[in-house]
Order: C-alpha cells, then sequence, then structure tokens
C-alpha cells in the first residue's frame, strides 16, 4: 500500500509530508494544521471485522490502511505497548449500555483515567519511532521539546506518555487556579526526568495562545536549535498523531456494537461528544468520512458555548465573550484549535478562506463562513449547550435511573444527546473518569448548587479523601489507583509563570538547561 502524504490548512507546504515527519513537526510552517492528502475508505464488512481483533490489532490496522511509513510489524508492536496493561480494561474502551438506544464509550481506562490516554499512550511511542528513523535517513539531527497547553487532561496524559522517551523533554502549561485537585496533583507529582510543569497565570486560551505564539517565533526556534540542538514540537490534538488514534476508537466501537448485537451491521447511529477544542468530534467525523454509518455529530459545549454557537450561526465570535469557569474545565475553552481542519474539509479544502477566517479570528475576535461552508457544517453537525446546574443534576439523574455514575463532561454530552436525539441510537463519548473531578460529583449527588461552597468538613478533604467518601455513599468503588494514591506522592511542580511568551521562553530554556547538567 502506497502511503498517505500529509498537506497543511493554510497551504504553506510546497511539498506534501509523510507521517512521521507531520507527527515529529507537529505544526505546519505558518501555523497550519497537517491533514491527509487523501483519507482511506473501509467497507462495512472490513469495519465489522474489527471486532474480530484485539483493540492493538484494530489500531494497527487502521495505521496501516494509512499507509503510516513505518514496517507494518513495528507499527502491530508499537500497538501491542500503546494497549495493553496500561489500561485497566482488556476491552480498552468499553462501551456501557445505559438502554437499548444509549451506549457509552469509555474513553478512560488508562493510566491517567481520561481520553488523552487513548491518544497519549499512542503518540509518544510513533513520536519516537519517527524521530529515530529521520535520523537514521539523516532527515533530522536534533532533539525535542514538547511543549503542551493544557486545560487539564492532556498535560498529565502527555507526560505520562513522553517521561523518559529518549531524545525527548516535555514541558506542559496549565491555567492556574482553573483544574480540579485531582487535575493538580496528576501534572505536580509527575516522574520523569525529562518533564517540566508550570502554572500560568491565565485562563486555558492564554495557555493555548503563549504556547502557539512561541511556536511561532523563528528567533526562538533558531536559538534552541543552536544552543540546545532541539525543536519545538507538540502534543496537543493540532498534531495528526494526536487524532488518527481517536479516528481509531470510532471505527472499533461501531465494530464492536455491531458485535455485541446492540445494533445491525449498517444501522446508522448518532455520535454525542463534549468538546471545546473540537478534536474529539473531528475523529468521529472522519471516521463517518472513512466508511463509519454514522448519522449526526452532536456536538456538546458547556456554558463556554461558542462552539454550540457556531454550529447553530456559522458565525464564531469571541470578541466579547466571557470566559466562564464550569465543573466541566477540560472543556473551557474559546478558541478552538482544530475546527480549523474542519473548515478546510468543509470548504473543500480550500486554504485561502481558512487563512482569511484565521486572520479575522485573530485580529477582530470573529468570523462567519460562507453560506455553502455553513450548509455543508449543518448536513454533519448540531449541537447544544449545558449550563452549569444542567450539567450537575443531569449526574444526579443518570445515576438515580441507572445506578452509572458520569463525569461532568460526558453529562453534558449526556445531557444534549437526551436533548437533539432522534430514532438512531446514540453512541456518548465518556472522556474521564468520574473521580478526576470528584468535588463536582459531590455536589450533584448532593444537590448543591455549582457555584455553592462544599461543606466545611468535605471541603477540607483532599481530592482523594473526597473520591473515597463518594465511593462509600454510591458504592462506586471503582476508583483507579492512579488517583486513589496522589496523596501520597510529593508535590515536584509548583511554580506559577507569567502568560507572556517571554515568560514562557524563558521557562523553556531554564528547563532546558537544567536538564543539560
Amino acid at each position: 500500500m502506497s502511503n498517505i502524504r500529509y498537506l497543511d490548512t493554510r497551504g504553506r507546504c510546497t511539498d506534501a509530508l509523510a507521517f512521521t515527519e507531520v507527527v515529529v513537526e507537529g505544526l505546519a510552517p505558518g501555523g497550519g494544521l497537517f491533514v491527509p492528502e487523501t483519507l482511506p475508505t473501509f467497507s462495512l464488512e472490513d469495519i465489522c471485522a474489527l471486532a474480530q481483533l484485539p483493540y492493538a490489532k484494530r489500531a494497527a490496522a487502521i495505521y496501516e490502511a494509512f499507509g503510516v511509513d513505518l514496517p507494518n510489524d513495528q507499527v502491530e508492536d508499537l500497538m501491542e505497548r500503546a494497549y495493553g496493561d496500561n489500561f485497566d480494561d482488556a476491552a480498552i474502551c468499553p462501551i456501557a449500555t445505559l438502554d437499548a438506544n444509549t451506549h457509552v464509550l469509555e474513553l478512560w481506562h488508562g493510566p491517567t483515567s481520561a481520553f488523552k490516554d487513548m491518544a497519549l499512550q499512542c503518540l509518544p511511542l510513533f513520536f519516537s519511532a519517527s524521530a529515530a528513523k529521520l535520523k537514521a535517513e539523516g532527515a533530522l539531527d536534533h532533539d525535542f521539546l514538547i511543549l503542551v497547553a493544557t486545560s487539564g487532561d492532556t498535560g498529565k496524559a502527555a507526560l505520562e506518555g513522553f517521561r523518559d522517551v529518549e531524545g525527548v523533554s516535555i514541558a506542559v502549561m496549565y491555567p492556574d487556579g482553573g483544574v480540579s485537585d485531582i487535575q493538580f496533583k496528576q501534572m505536580a507529582t509527575q516522574a520523569g526526568n525529562n518533564v517540566a510543569v508550570w502554572g500560568v497565570r491565565g485562563n486555558f486560551d492564554d495557555c493555548q495562545t503563549g504556547a502557539k505564539n512561541v511556536f511561532g517565533d523563528a528567533a526562538f526556534a533558531a536559538e534552541l536549535q543552536n544552543d540546545y540542538a532541539c525543536a519545538l514540537s507538540s502534543a496537543n490534538s493540532i498534531n495528526w498523531g494526536r487524532l488518527l488514534p481517536q479516528i481509531v476508537y470510532y471505527l472499533s466501537a461501531y465494530a464492536q456494537l455491531v458485535a455485541d448485537g446492540k445494533i445491525e451491521a449498517g444501522q446508522k447511529i448518532d455520535v454525542c461528544v463534549p468538546t471545546g477544542n473540537f478534536g474529539n468530534i473531528l475523529a468521529a467525523w472522519y471516521a463517518k468520512t472513512m466508511g463509519a454509518p454514522i448519522d449526526t455529530l452532536l456536538c456538546a459545549s458547556n456554558e463556554n458555548r461558542v462552539l454550540a454557537d457556531f454550529i447553530s450561526t456559522g458565525t464564531y465570535d469571541i470578541s466579547d465573550r466571557e470566559f466562564v469557569l464550569t465543573p466541566s474545565p477540560s472543556m473551557d475553552i474559546l478558541v478552538s484549535s482544530n475546527l480549523e481542519r474542519q473548515l478546510f474539509e468543509l470548504t473543500g479544502r480550500n486554504a485561502e478562506a481558512v487563512v482569511e477566517w484565521m486572520r479575522q479570528l485573530r485580529e477582530e475576535g470573529r468570523f462567519r463562513v460562507d453560506a455553502d461552508t455553513f450548509s455543508a457544517m449543518r448536513s454533519h453537525f448540531r449541537a447544544d449547550s449545558v449550563d452549569n446546574e444542567t450539567c450537575l443534576s443531569t449526574i444526579k439523574r443518570v445515576f438515580d435511573e441507572h445506578g452509572y455514575l458520569l463525569d461532568p463532561h460526558t453529562a453534558v454530552a449526556f445531557e444534549v444527546a437526551e436533548r437533539l436525539r432522534g430514532e438512531n441510537p446514540v453512541l456518548v463519548a465518556s472522556t474521564a473518569h468520574w473521580a478526576k473531578f470528584g468535588n463536582n460529583v459531590y455536589r450533584a449527588l448532593h444537590g448543591l448548587g455549582a457555584d455553592e461552597p462544599l461543606p466545611e468538613d468535605v471541603a477540607a478533604l483532599t481530592g482523594c479523601a473526597l473520591n473515597r467518601l463518594i465511593a462509600e455513599e454510591t458504592g462506586a468503588r471503582n476508583v483507579p489507583a492512579g488517583l486513589s494514591e496522589l496523596d501520597d506522592l510529593p508535590l515536584r511542580f509548583t511554580e506559577v509563570i507569567e502568560k507572556e511568551p517571554a515568560t514562557i521562553e524563558a521557562s523553556v530554556k531554564s528547563f532546558l538547561d537544567e536538564n543539560k547538567q
């Protein structure tokens, strides 16, 4: 099979690149995002046949269909390492069925208990293998620094995936005060000799904008190359190596639903995804485009409803939009990076249109797509948003009705699925284990408002102790070891920095200097 090559959403790459090249580059020159020149197609028979394979082999088969420029036996070995005993369920991402037409894809059985593990147990292995291949070919002569902005979950998953990977260092920025106690401790206690973590005074968009500005600083890139023999790359969902593993689990999930007798082969399903950065739902769109019988993609937003408004109106507007802190912090995002890929695809790959819309967003804080692009988007997507109080009441309602405990992000998706569903069965993407957000799960179960303080005795508990209390009250005694043991680990990273690119760059150099010693 010939290798699929990659171009970028802004038309700045003069030559299409191979998979190994785009994985190590992360972001395309000029700020665009890499997308495959062509997509492989899967027949219904191909998709259903995936269910006969263990998950690692399903993933390998899909990568091989993309013609990844690594030997097939190496791809299969990397997948066996990515999806093995590091997950607490042999199915890797099992599907829980709440009723005949409502299925929950549990994407949080990996080592950090969030859906980001599905990609970030995989990407570091392929990143390392890609870099080794390019070095052996003489196309690469430097190491890498992975610079990550996180709203909570990506940071820990990336740190865990890249820790002690040869030739790679990783630095993560999170919004100070904008993540849960569990999320903070997961990052602050991270093991590894090649890792750094910084809180940033600001919100997630400040972290993400700061990272993008650092990536775009040519003088800083030259300094890193000259002084540290190092180049920046990304593990955020702007990296195609993050998106491809997500496409895998939507194709796999459809196959599993058929194999389990929950749907008929060929029966259309809707997929509902809680999303802030648009990567997870974009992966479902790619799976649909490749042949999965997916009908409508339901985009679930929290009170930061910029995506829901955009899908409903065709106007993306953050010019005067308040950034809201919600019980689902990983979705507290106003600038959705992966929407650029979706716009590129829906315009028939019109890079000039994408460049202009991204300019307008950067300079004016808003853009409006043309009528044809809006129509194309509406042919695939519907969207709604869920306020904070409804998010919490949904957790309580689903637990009371089904005995199933949702995290706040999944609760947002569940509520939107209930509102927008039609006749099709719905697959709800569950993006985190409830114990990552115990404070708001406790509020939900006890009828407290989203802004209401916890009782003093409960507020005094650590995140781990609060989870133990919830487990005792509900019988949900499935708190993963990686979340229950955090209080026993020393805090390694507590530094908080300013959001300006110059400060981030100084922190990067200080980290690299320490690593050289």
